[in-house]
């Protein structure tokens, strides 16, 4: 088959990137003609690519003008047995929605934000540009695979997508990269974060703080004061406002700000629990990473690795990202179970590697061809 799949930005440092890199491999093996249209992308062996332009004078005419120009780009190139897309677009054969529902998102936000806020929700270009991409992709696009049933179920409750043009793929997991093997690395990096060996170490990763829940993650250890317990946050967002807040807190020396890292399997061998109290995740790459590292992991339910958790076993999910309360409850009970917990997260994340994710996404690739 010749093939063509939409990337905006391809590189082999993200989560989906990883994802799409490794299916294409695949589909390479398999005798496949690959060509992928990015407006940023790192050079693959035996993959076209195709430039397409956007105006990046802001996020609202990015999405546009990438929606836009790649359709044009598209039919001129022609002749694609199949066009996979992994990013809002509307030209596309297979739409995989690794983003989630955008509406959905808004409707989450809505039952946290000011009503200033929920108010600018209605005129904000980008919104109003996602949401109709969103109502035409999702009317006219032949299959959706969603990477969890939360995000299935969204998609359906928002835009009555019929059951049989929705497929579930979960995200895999690199288990060569991520596993507890790594754990020879635990004292060194501990030693150079200044971490003694009996101290209780949580792991937070996720870029954007305030969807991924930090706040909830600092105020919590606020109640744990008398425990020796620390944590890590790597990722990118506002460090000032966190620090500003863990200093009103009262835990200013509880909390490092590594920022972004492209070691990140070091630090679930450091850690002895993972924590992401997370406003909206469709599928969580980094809550799958530190469950095959053989961390447990404490997540909401509004996060799609959620489906794969059962309370107690391989963590615990919480009812309400927003409650310290909760989640400092669920941390002591975790630290005192971490090595059941995390050998059953271990067990469960095993059952994900990424080539499942990939043969289960190409068979439907094939699939909707045979159609």
């Amino acid at each position: 088959m010749k093939l063509a799949f939409i990337k905006k930005k391809f590189s082999i440092h993200g989560g989906a990137e990883r994802y799409l890199q490794t299916l294409i491999g695949q589909l390479k093996k398999a005798g496949h003609e690959i060509h992928l249209f990015a407006n940023h992308w790192t050079e693959e062996r035996g993959v076209l690519f195709h430039k397409v332009d956007v105006l990046p004078l802001s996020s609202f005419l990015s999405v546009l003008t990438f929606n836009r120009n790649v359709k044009k780009a598209i039919e001129r190139a022609s002749g694609f047995d199949r066009v996979v897309s992994f990013e809002r677009t509307t030209c596309q054969d297979i739409y995989r929605a690794g983003e989630g529902c955008h509406a959905e998102w808004l409707e989450i936000r809505s039952r946290v934000e000011t009503v200033f806020k929920k108010m600018s929700f209605r005129i904000n270009p980008l919104h109003r540009a996602l949401l109709s991409i969103e109502k035409r992709l999702f009317s006219d696009t032949k299959l959706i695979i969603a990477n969890s049933k939360m995000v299935r179920d969204q998609i359906k409750k928002h835009y009555a997508v019929p059951e049989e043009r929705m497929a579930v793929v979960y995200n895999g997991v690199d288990a060569v990269r991520f596993t507890p093997e790594n754990r020879r690395w635990r004292g060194e990096v501990r030693r150079s974060l200044g971490i003694p060996e009996d101290s209780r170490l949580l792991l937070f990763v996720g870029s954007g703080f305030e969807r991924k829940g930090l706040g909830t993650l600092v105020k919590a250890l606020s109640f744990l004061k008398g425990e020796d317990i620390r944590a890590v946050v790597i990722g990118k967002g506002d460090e000032g406002r966190y620090g500003i807040l863990a200093g009103k807190c009262g835990i200013p020396d509880k909390i490092t700000f590594l920022g972004a890292r492209q070691d990140i399997e070091k630090f679930y061998a450091a850690a002895d629990l993972f924590v992401l109290p997370t406003l909206y995740d469709p599928f969580s790459n980094a809550t799958l990473e530190a469950m095959a590292s053989g961390l447990p992991v404490i997540t909401t339910k509004t996060n799609g690795v959620a489906e794969l958790i059962e309370n107690g076993r391989e963590g615990y999910v919480l009812d309400d990202p927003l409650n310290p309360r909760e989640l400092a409850g669920r941390i002591c009970l975790s630290v005192g179970n971490l090595k059941f917990m995390g050998e059953r997260a271990g067990e469960k994340a095993g059952q994900f590697p990424i080539e499942r994710a990939v043969r289960e996404f190409t068979e439907a690739i094939q699939k909707v061809n045979n159609n």
